[in-house]
């Protein structure tokens, strides 16, 4: 596979931003005043890009959120601006590159094998320990990668967004920093243009739909699953992972209100899910299973107001979880607490949810809580029976407490 001709930076940054073709950032210049021909954009995306001109640089950073030296420029010393934009996240934007000195092959590969580490860690480290490591990991992989070249600079770029993507998921899942994990993902998706790997990208364009549909913004969120459906077209994805793409599709449509919309989606992942096809569908992709997508499904039916096909959904998901997915499991239990809360069993939902702050006590997951916070607000008739008050008294605990609000 030969390295993306371009600038695969700016190209990355222009898209993550939202601007889907070339004469949409030119049109979003023009309306702040800047006037650049659709030309001159073009040229920002090819071959060694000409610095842009001093009244356009400041647009072009607060545009994309990034700095010029960010997006593929080559900037001299004493030429600004360089971070100046409100979109970068101060504690994530590590130090600025700098020359080293040429890496040898094996360099892709050495620094591929910390990622595979940290990927198996995520399931059971305390996200709180694990992100320094791989947020630190990310910054030595973008300082090595301009000292690489040929199929040692692809394997580098390729594990540097697998990287970025995963400390991303520790940002929005875990530490519910979604702010923060959409400016690490346009990272990913830079490192991913480098490293010319349409499914990565297909991958975190899917994830980045997540801080949108999270926040009930449907049009967004459906944007970066088009670009992340392209994608996924364009590097030739299984079934398996198109049904992933269903299924963050049914999340975000869950979230939106459009349940109708959500039940399709996962009706469709159904029927493709068993295509694995390994050879198309990547080791990163770990995060996703069969199990998994019954998960997606328990959610959705739960949301619809399907109780019983729900309840069964999620209990059947709930004994196939394998025995590493303690995180999944506290998602599961609360969906099904809130199952049987609006079934009208509220000691049953109690009980759920005491047994997902249990296991979230050893592996903490801010979803996990969300889940629980959601049996409890379920739970307001009854709040003065003592099955309530007991899940209170796990739920406010002074270790939880402090973790509890400020998530």
């Amino acid at each position: 596979m030969t390295r993306p001709t371009g600038n695969a930076r700016f190209r990355a940054a222009r898209q993550a931003a939202g601007y889907r073709t070339q004469q949409e950032l030119v049109d979003a210049l023009a309306a702040g005043g800047i006037h650049v021909g659709l030309r001159q954009a073009r040229r920002y995306e090819g071959e060694n890009p000409p610095l842009p001109h001093p009244d356009v640089r400041q647009a072009i950073v607060d545009l994309l959120g990034r700095p010029l030296d960010e997006l593929g420029f080559n900037v001299p010393p004493g030429t600004g601006p360089h971070v100046t934009s409100s979109l970068i996240a101060p504690a994530n934007r590590g130090p600025l590159r700098t020359s080293s000195a040429p890496q040898p092959a094996t360099a892709g590969a050495d620094f591929l094998a910390v990622t595979r580490v940290h990927r198996r860690l995520y399931w059971t480290v305390t996200p709180a320990i694990l992100h320094p490591a791989v947020a630190a990991h990310a910054t030595l992989g973008g300082q090595l990668l301009d000292a690489t070249t040929g199929r040692t600079r692809q394997t580098l770029a390729a594990a540097l967004a697998e990287s970025w993507l995963l400390a991303g998921r520790i940002e929005f899942f875990d530490l519910r920093e979604p702010n923060r994990a959409g400016d690490t993902w346009v990272r990913a998706l830079q490192a991913a243009g480098e490293a010319d790997d349409a499914l990565l990208g297909s991958a975190i364009l899917a994830h980045m739909a997540f801080i949108p549909g999270w926040a009930g913004q449907r049009s967004a969120a459906t944007e970066r699953m088009v670009a992340a459906r392209t994608y996924a077209r364009r590097g030739q994805a299984s079934g398996y992972f198109v049904a992933w793409l269903d299924a963050v599709e049914a999340e975000c449509a869950t979230r939106c209100g459009d349940n109708r919309a959500a039940l399709n989606s996962i009706a469709h992942a159904e029927t493709v899910v068993g295509d694995t096809e390994s050879q198309r569908t990547p080791e990163w992709m770990d995060w996703f299973s069969p199990v998994r997508l019954a998960a997606f499904k328990g959610n959705v039916q739960l949301t619809a107001g399907h109780l019983p096909q729900a309840r069964e959904t999620l209990l059947h998901a709930l004994d196939d979880l394998p025995g590493d997915a303690d995180k999944q499991r506290t998602v599961i239990l609360g969906d099904l607490g809130s199952v049987e809360a609006a079934a009208g069993r509220p000691e049953e939902a109690a009980q759920y949810a005491l047994r997902a702050l249990e296991l979230l006590e050893a592996h903490w997951y801010a979803t996990g809580l969300d889940r629980v916070r959601e049996v409890r607000r379920a739970l307001g008739p009854w709040e003065h029976e003592q099955y309530v008050r007991d899940l209170d008294d796990r739920l406010y605990g002074w270790g939880a407490v402090v973790s509890s609000l400020a998530c």
